[in-house]
Parts: C-alpha cells; sequence; structure tokens
C-alpha cells in the first residue's frame, strides 16, 4: 500500500445516516438499519476534502446485515460533503442490520 493511501484513507461509524470523515477515500459502517424493502437509505458525509466537481465512487456490503439487497443508488458530491442513496431493491425484506460503504474522491 502506498503512503498516499495510508495518508488519505480512513474508517467512520455513522449515526443517523450521517458521519463526518475528512478523508479523500474512506469506509463508513452504518448505523443498524431497518429500510423497508424498495425504500431508500442516505447516507450524509461531511468532508472537507471534497469539492462539489470532485468525481466521488461508492460501493455497499452487508456488515451485520443479512436482509434485502441493498445497491448504491446515486453519489452527489458539494462542497465539503458528499450524499450517497442506498436503495433496498427487494422487493419483500427489510435491511436488517449494518451496511458497509466504501466510498473514494478524485478531483476532477
Amino acid at each position: 500500500m502506498s503512503t498516499h493511501n495510508r495518508v488519505n484513507g480512513g474508517t467512520a461509524t455513522s449515526a443517523a445516516g450521517a458521519v463526518t470523515l475528512n478523508n479523500r477515500w474512506g469506509v463508513i459502517t452504518t448505523e443498524a438499519l431497518s429500510t423497508a424493502a424498495v425504500t431508500n437509505y442516505t447516507l450524509t458525509i461531511t468532508n472537507s476534502q471534497i469539492a462539489a466537481t470532485d468525481m466521488v465512487f461508492a460501493s455497499v456490503a452487508n456488515g451485520t446485515n443479512s436482509a434485502g439487497n441493498p445497491l448504491v443508488l446515486r453519489v452527489t458530491p458539494a462542497a465539503g460533503s458528499v450524499v450517497i442513496v442506498i436503495r433496498n431493491v427487494d422487493s419483500a425484506a427489510a435491511l436488517n442490520g449494518t451496511l458497509v460503504i466504501s466510498y473514494g474522491s478524485f478531483p476532477a
């Protein structure tokens, strides 16, 4: 792993759909979720290193969650923050635990 990765990455845990992580890329564990089927969960990351013109990519994986089917729906950078919308695309099952959301931001 390069020095750049070690210096600019970070981890955090969200509460009520919000977290502060001032790193170019990171891994966030959500609070325990119960997002219903075909419904969205929105995570707002306050991040002083992100600009509105940045390219931000995100992925989602299960933490303790074992139901539903989470999918990254939208990633919207702004000056000092990024909003990541996760949709539970399952037709019947609600999410039932934490998710792990990874993101990376790159200056445009």
